[in-house]
């Protein structure tokens, strides 16, 4: 009997030495030399204390902070599974797009992780109006400012332009 199990058990042995040890390791060792700044979490460190992630979607309450997309966990609740024929789906989307007109798709949908860090130019755009007046800056300034933290398409083709509303808030003078 132990003739049989042994072989197994060495095998078991091995391969979660490998798989679990090794192999991980070996990737995070990789990860640290290649690109350290994603492989600790794209942290954005400002006067030796971190503010956030690049990665992660960081509210800031009241009309003088760009907002970022809404989320099921914002009421405390977790992201949804409604589809596209959802009547529940269409009515969160009618209720955020409510008394407005050219209300871009990112400003009515949620995200669906709730960690999204981003907003398409044409929301954060459309959010510039109520940050400059909520802090009695010029429109023009506010929008400037949008146009600067404006990410292009990756390669130049991949995905659409994008504004990080975490920098954006920090540029403005975040916490």
């Amino acid at each position: 009997m132990w003739n049989l199990l042994r072989p197994a058990l060495v095998m078991l042995g091995g391969f979660t030495l490998l798989l679990g040890l090794i192999v991980p390791l070996g990737f995070t060792g990789v990860a640290q030399a290649l690109f350290p700044q994603a492989a600790n979490g794209s942290l954005i460190v400002q006067e030796g204390r971190v503010v956030g992630s690049d990665l992660i979607a960081r509210r800031m309450e009241g009309p003088a902070w760009f907002q970022p997309r809404a989320s099921g966990s914002d009421t405390g609740a977790a992201p949804s599974n409604l589809g596209p024929t959802s009547a529940a789906l269409l009515e969160a989307v009618r209720a955020r797009a409510e008394g407005q007109r050219d209300v871009p798709a990112d400003a009515a949908t949620a995200s669906g992780s709730g960690l999204d860090p981003h907003v398409s130019p044409a929301n954060a755009a459309r959010q510039a109006a109520w940050v400059a007046e909520a802090r009695g800056l010029p429109r023009a300034q506010v929008e400037a400012l949008v146009d600067r933290h404006t990410e292009g398409r990756l390669l130049g083709f991949l995905g659409e332009p994008r504004v990080n509303v975490l920098r954006l808030n920090l540029a403005l003078g975040a916490p």
